[in-house]
């Protein structure tokens, strides 16, 4: 069994996560845990996202709490990539093939791994962007630009957001700018 774990520093609030991704059968697991503040409130949320041999994301799950609010979202989709969240299907995010947890950088590890870029080449992808604090699900267009052996140049919303992403021989973010950085 392949596994891999990191824990990160947020830089722009108080708070850490740790996470793992390891190879259980023809799966993939990646498994985290977040403690971290936002806007007042103490923040616990705990993930899995589970992919194919391909990394392609095949469910997930979130559950936690932000403040008093309690948080439990379970992700699937289909053969047909169709997404359902909390069993209710989100046609926006149909055909989307990664799962992205808008509060972490652990699932950047998704594309990165199932791409297998060489550097100087680009990929764009659609991603299944879990919102927080909302818990939505929202189609994010994304592009992975391979820059170094250890460095990705990521982009989104039209391409108005830009980071240089460093990376670790795994594929898990070691430093996203104005945002996380490993500390171990």
């Amino acid at each position: 069994m392949q596994t891999d774990v990191i824990l990160w520093r947020w830089m722009d609030r108080p708070g850490h996560e740790a996470a793992r991704v390891e190879r259980v059968e023809a799966e993939w697991h990646l498994a985290g845990t977040c403690a971290f503040a936002n806007e007042g409130d103490a923040c616990g949320l705990n993930y899995r996202v589970v992919c194919d041999g391909a990394w392609r994301t095949v469910r997930a799950r979130v559950e936690g709490w932000i403040g008093a609010r309690t948080v439990a979202c379970e992700i699937t989709v289909d053969a047909d990539g169709r997404w359902r969240l909390n069993g209710d299907e989100v046609p926006a995010v149909a055909g989307c093939v990664d799962l992205d947890l808008n509060f972490s950088p652990s699932t950047n590890l998704l594309p990165i791994r199932r791409l297998g870029l060489e550097i100087g080449e680009e990929a764009a992808v659609s991603a299944a962007w879990l919102r927080f604090p909302s818990f939505e699900l929202e189609r994010l267009e994304q592009a992975y630009r391979r820059t170094g052996d250890l460095s990705y140049r990521y982009e989104s919303a039209g391409r108005a957001f830009v980071r240089e992403l460093q990376v670790n021989a795994a594929g898990l973010v070691t430093r996203y700018p104005d945002f996380w950085e490993a500390v171990g």
